[in-house]
């Protein structure tokens, strides 16, 4: 197995890995259950499939990024927008905190649209391969925000 194979089978499964771990242990439950949401809130059964999807996206990026880019502001900012990504359902669900929740995401959103722009110049594959992570990421801080304001 090449280095580069083995730099992307590492973030992958880190990141898959990481974010498979964070939602097992911070199911939504009953609480969440109970809480007011939008009409477009969508049933429990999209978010595993969709961030899954998502985590190879970003572990892929990452390592794309690692490999020929590994001190740019664009590294960083991915491992800006995972710790955010990880710390968020934690604060969500497992503390019951959604508006702190609100905050990490519009960081994370931040970091993504940052991540994107920063990396647009060195490796625009990268960047264009996290335009349905940016997408899903606005559309759960509306989401988010709308909890909050139900609630």
């Amino acid at each position: 197995m090449s280095n580069k194979t083995l730099t992307y089978l590492v973030f992958i499964v880190v990141v898959l890995g990481g974010g498979l771990f964070i939602g097992a242990n911070n199911v939504p439950g009953e609480w969440y259950q109970s809480l007011a949401k939008p009409s477009f809130n969508p049933p429990n059964w999209v978010f595993a499939p969709v961030w899954s999807i998502l985590y190879v996206i970003i572990g892929a990026v990452g390592a794309r990024t690692w490999l020929s880019f590994r001190r740019t502001m664009a590294m960083r900012l991915w491992f800006a927008q995972l710790i955010l990504n990880f710390a968020w359902s934690p604060l969500f669900f497992g503390l019951r905190d959604p508006s702190s929740a609100l905050i990490v995401i519009l960081g994370l959103l931040v970091a993504v649209i940052g991540f994107m722009a920063a990396s647009w110049r060195q490796d625009r594959t990268a960047s264009l391969l996290f335009t349905p992570y940016l997408a899903w990421v606005a559309f759960a801080t509306a989401l988010n925000t709308a909890i909050v304001t139900l609630n």
